[in-house]
């Protein structure tokens, strides 16, 4: 099947590659030359410009944008949008907040141009495991790319999840997920460090892969790391987030649903960004005025 591909990064490189593999024929943009050349040499067909993505795909064609959320999809579609005929589809696989996918979808069905939301989780593992999918979509432009979802996904690993927004939406609610899973990970894991016993923490992480309630391939991706480096010295703990996790939370509030792990996990990451909290600084010094405890000075 003939595909559209813009945005070859860490995922759409390996997506095109899996896709390649599969015998179909995709077209590749990015603005790195070096990334699309690359994927020339295994048989994709490269372009300078969105112009002449367009002029080579057959019509109606199909485009998966895989660019970063915000002002780089907007900016992409608007590229596309007067390049485009009616029937054509584009795919935005990337972490869109799904308000936003589905304002686009609506400006674009004014002209005849069909959207997707494919909400895709598989990291850098995805050309040899296979991508997980959240499709939300019109059915029949669902069936139509199926065979794309099929040889990107492994068995069982893609879905149509509803109307346009539906992917987007429940790819948001999965990392939301996975921010409490990976809180739980790293605070029982500095535990187990602290507990004097001398554990070994890649073997420990290994063995509960086995028949444990808690194993999962976070706790196999834990078991690598600290196989690598047991202590994580060449880590520092500083963590971010791309958004997903906090469009989860906003989404809890407005839904008036509950949601404490999933919203402190999201803080506890704001906390490792800072090299001394001030509200700890805070703490401390009540702490001293009120009761007279020790304080620790600055150097």
């Amino acid at each position: 099947m003939q595909l559209g591909f813009i945005g070859l990064g860490k995922m759409g490189a390996n997506m095109v590659q899996r896709l390649l593999n599969d015998g179909h024929n995709i077209v590749v943009y990015d603005r790195s030359v070096e990334a699309m050349n690359s994927l020339a040499e295994k048989g994709a067909t490269a372009v300078n410009s969105l112009a002449e993505m367009v002029e080579k795909l057959e019509h109606p064609c199909a485009i998966w944008i895989m660019v970063p959320s915000g002002g780089p999809v907007t900016n992409t579609i608007a590229e596309l949008k007067p390049l485009l005929s009616a029937g054509d589809i584009l795919i935005d696989g990337g972490n869109s907040n799904y308000k936003d996918t589905q304002s686009r979808g609506a400006d674009l069905k004014e002209s005849g141009i069909h959207y997707m939301d494919v909400g895709t989780s598989g990291g850098i593992w995805g050309l040899k495991l296979g991508y997980c999918m959240m499709i939300g979509a019109e059915t029949e432009d669902f069936q139509r790319l199926e065979p794309i979802f099929k040889t990107l996904a492994p068995e069982n690993g893609y879905m149509h999840v509803g109307a346009l927004g539906a992917g987007h939406y429940s790819k948001m609610i999965h990392n939301g997920i996975e921010y409490g899973m990976m809180e739980a990970y790293g605070e029982g894991f500095e535990i187990l460090r602290a507990s004097g016993f001398n554990y070994d923490l890649g073997k420990l992480s290994n063995l509960w892969m086995n028949g444990s309630v808690i194993r999962s391939w976070l706790l196999e991706l834990c078991g690598n790391a600290f196989t690598r480096d047991p202590d994580l010295e060449q880590i520092r703990g500083y963590v971010e987030d791309s958004g997903e996790g906090r469009w989860t939370i906003m989404e809890a509030i407005d839904k008036n649903v509950p949601a404490p792990a999933l919203t402190l996990a999201l803080m506890i990451r704001f906390r490792s960004r800072q090299q001394d909290s001030f509200s700890a600084k805070v703490i401390a010094a009540l702490r001293n005025e009120f009761g007279g405890h020790g304080v620790k000075k600055k150097d």
